[in-house]
């Protein structure tokens, strides 16, 4: 093919994309019927299990949060919330309830 094409390197690209604003908006409207709370672990620092398996336990491992709440019948996040690793799914939870801004029929979470 021979065409002459151009990919932009990581800087212009980081750069760039701050200025891309994205607004994310509820596509569904009306009450929610069931609402389905959950979080996972994400890890923020850290070079890779091998270091670990090879060199011992690492004292500074970095972790957060992400708290998701989820309508069962559209499977569409409605909100999100991203904490440090000691916050609880209760201790979360009234904060996700008030950004849903919707009427919630039922709401379930797993209590950890």
């Amino acid at each position: 093919m021979n065409v002459p094409l151009r990919c932009p390197d990581y800087t212009s690209v980081s750069k760039r994309a701050k200025s891309v604003n994205v607004s994310f908006k509820t596509p569904t409207r009306g009450e929610i019927a069931h609402l389905v709370i959950d979080s996972t672990g994400l890890k923020v620092f850290g070079e890779g299990e091998w270091k670990v398996k090879k060199h011992g336990q690492e004292r500074r491992r970095i972790w957060r949060k992400l708290h998701l709440a989820v309508d069962s019948n559209t499977h569409e996040i409605i909100c999100a919330d991203l904490s440090l690793n000691n916050v609880t799914d209760s201790e979360a939870f009234p904060g996700l309830i008030r950004q849903t801004h919707r009427k919630i029929r039922a709401a379930s979470a797993d209590g950890a």
